[in-house]
């Protein structure tokens, strides 16, 4: 699945898993870091896939 721009929404957990790696090191703390990370990157892939689905939706709506 894809959103407007071509990324898949999937793209937000690697997004995540970076960002929490940058929080990691600079708490000291890795593995929570990470665990923030995901934890993020899984609430972006929520929140597009939703819209995502928002969009097909009103897409197929509009056609009929």
């Amino acid at each position: 699945m894809k959103n407007g721009t071509g990324m898949s929404p999937s793209i937000w957990i690697a997004i995540g898993i970076a960002i929490g790696a940058g929080i990691g090191v600079a708490m000291d703390n890795i593995a929570i870091g990470i665990a923030i990370g995901v934890a993020l990157g899984a609430g972006m892939m929520a929140m597009e896939s939703n819209k995502q689905k928002k969009n097909d939706d009103s897409e197929s709506s509009d056609s009929s």
